[in-house]
């Protein structure tokens, strides 16, 4: 397929998703019975951005610009190996393997195996010969090249099978902000979107804050008000209430709105319901510290704004590997 024909593809499953019709709700209904983390409101969030910031056809051929594409290239069949984290996380790995003229072999996660296998068998009911490039396994092997994401864990495994070919293999990874106390309220309600939309389980989302000595708790804790609403789903609840325990039992001071905890804690990572922090002396030793860490995404409020961290754009590539410049040397 041409690159004008896989654009304009592209373009028509834009317009698919803006539909929003009933054969593409029954999807996203399956995808939400099938995870309970997936839910309504988050997987039209998902949605969305892929809409305004991977498939608007100004961005999407500005993209396309820098990397000089064309119909030369010789296809090579690279596996696609996705997590499952947030709704149609590995949306962008399949967009830069489709447009680069790549065949692809997918494997879906177990918790994100509805939506994209939805989209994609729409896309052959439009270009049948779409079949020839695009598929789905339950195991990949004997593929080109590989792009897999998923734990520190499955990396290992992910090294093993793959590191002889050409490869990008994604690890755990988070993300942090660093507050200085002159947050305005405005500011604040979106650092609130960054640590909370899609549970916190998305690696661009703010699992730890670095705060100054003496600074205030109160307004930030007022700004996780609008996602209080957590409290009453039931698996977001159950981690709320054990690391609530776990804190109780240990005697740790702890902060909380009744749906978010507050923990000083030195690890980036936190579990679901628990936003760690830590004081500092330095903003600048700070920032300095942590553009050093591996397994930070990014900086909220310093690489991107506050309320941007789950809205990345087609050249914000994970764990800062440009994939497209790695598919066209394959």
């Amino acid at each position: 397929m041409k690159l004008q024909n896989r654009i304009e593809i592209l373009d028509r499953l834009k317009e698919y998703l803006l539909q929003n019709t009933a054969e593409w709700q029954e999807a996203k209904i399956q995808a939400y019975q099938k995870n309970g983390w997936f839910t309504p409101e988050f997987i039209d969030l998902s949605v969305n951005n892929i809409i305004e910031h991977f498939l608007q056809p100004d961005k999407l051929l500005a993209w396309i610009k820098q990397y000089s594409l064309d119909d030369n290239i010789i296809p090579k069949n690279v596996g696609v190996v996705m997590a499952g984290n947030i709704p149609l996380v590995g949306f962008h790995d399949f967009l830069s393997v489709f447009i680069s003229g790549h065949t692809q072999t997918i494997k879906l996660s177990g918790k994100d195996e509805v939506l994209l296998k939805h989209l994609v068998q729409k896309m052959y009911s439009w270009e049948p010969i779409l079949q020839n490039s695009i598929s789905f396994a339950p195991i990949i092997k004997g593929c080109d090249a590989y792009i897999a994401t998923g734990s520190n864990n499955s990396a290992m495994y992910f090294d093993y099978y793959f590191g002889k070919y050409p490869s990008i293999i994604r690890r755990n990874r988070t993300s942090a902000a660093i507050l200085t106390g002159n947050e305005t309220v405005a500011e604040l309600e979106k650092l609130a979107d960054d640590i909370h939309v899609f549970f916190g389980l998305g690696c661009r989302n703010v699992t730890k804050i670095f705060v100054p000595e003496g600074y205030d708790f109160v307004p930030l804790l007022k700004s996780f008000h609008q996602y209080l609403y957590f409290a009453d789903h039931h698996k977001y609840r159950n981690n709320y209430d054990y690391n609530l325990s776990i804190q109780i039992m240990n005697t740790r001071f702890y902060m909380t709105n009744e749906a978010t905890l507050l923990v000083e804690n030195d690890l980036l990572f936190s579990p679901i319901s628990q936003l760690n922090y830590s004081f500092y002396i330095n903003w600048q030793n700070t920032l300095d510290l942590l553009k050093q860490n591996n397994d930070l995404q990014c900086i909220v409020g310093v690489d991107i704004p506050f309320g941007k961290a789950q809205q990345p754009g087609l050249s914000d590539y994970a764990d800062g590997i440009d994939t497209m410049k790695f598919l066209l040397i394959l």
